[in-house]
């Protein structure tokens, strides 16, 4: 099988995941209206013909809109990694050197999982660190913690950038996390809170809600009464 694909069918693309179990995909959604998409094709296919144990396969956003809303698909290009069905991480923009870093990266480790010790026994990975216990420390970083995409100074979506409003609005001192940063956090946090959507606001480790859930809140005058004092700035 060839490994650099153009998606032609939501049937191809349920046959090549059955067909490529244990290897890692990489999708690159694309539009042929963005012009960064044609450069970064362009590094994809040189990509796909030096790395021919990763599966590289393209997808006009468009024209699968159920695969591109699966994978959070909010602007082209973007590369999503995934083995299995479960999401490895993500490359967001027209970013080539990141892009081919990844690559190569996942290349090595593929290298490593063949690596065989010289006692005859596979090589040990490192142990990971329970995603439990981190999302936990995660939550309980600030008094009030929110989840979002992208940073309070830039955020990444349109939700995440009206929260910040709103908690700017109310003088609320809070740290956040970018979960388009880490993609364990990001897919991990859906099951801990059992709440699929982003951002998520915490408050003293305890899940409040999202963009929606707040501003209920503030329209019952609930909200700042839930804020600790000590996250409140002085007005």
């Amino acid at each position: 099988m060839l490994n650099h694909i153009e998606l032609q069918s939501d049937e191809q693309y349920a046959q090549l995941f059955t067909e490529s179990k244990g290897k890692i995909l990489v999708l690159n959604f694309w539009a042929s209206w963005a012009a960064p998409c044609a450069q970064m094709n362009e590094v994809f296919a040189e990509l796909a013909s030096k790395c021919p144990n990763l599966l590289f396969i393209k997808v006009e956003a468009e024209n699968f809109p159920d695969i591109s809303e699966d994978y959070e698909i909010a602007a082209v290009p973007s590369f999503v990694f995934v083995q299995d069905g479960k999401i490895l991480t993500r490359v967001e923009g027209a970013n080539a050197p990141e892009l081919s870093q990844t690559v190569e990266n996942y290349t090595k480790s593929l290298s490593l999982t063949n690596f065989t010790s010289s006692n005859g026994k596979p090589a040990e990975p490192e142990p990971k660190e329970d995603i439990t216990v981190r999302l936990g420390q995660l939550i309980q970083q600030a008094p009030v913690m929110l989840f979002m995409k992208g940073e309070p100074a830039q955020p990444r979506c349109g939700f995440s950038r009206q929260l910040i409003e709103i908690l700017r609005k109310n003088h609320v001192r809070f740290g956040y996390f970018d979960i388009l940063s880490d993609e364990e956090v990001r897919q991990g946090l859906k099951e801990y809170s059992n709440w699929p959507t982003y951002p998520q606001l915490y408050v003293n480790g305890e899940l409040v809600g999202g963009l929606d859930i707040v501003k209920e809140l503030i329209e019952t005058d609930e909200f700042t009464s839930m804020i600790p004092a000590e996250a409140i700035f002085a007005q």
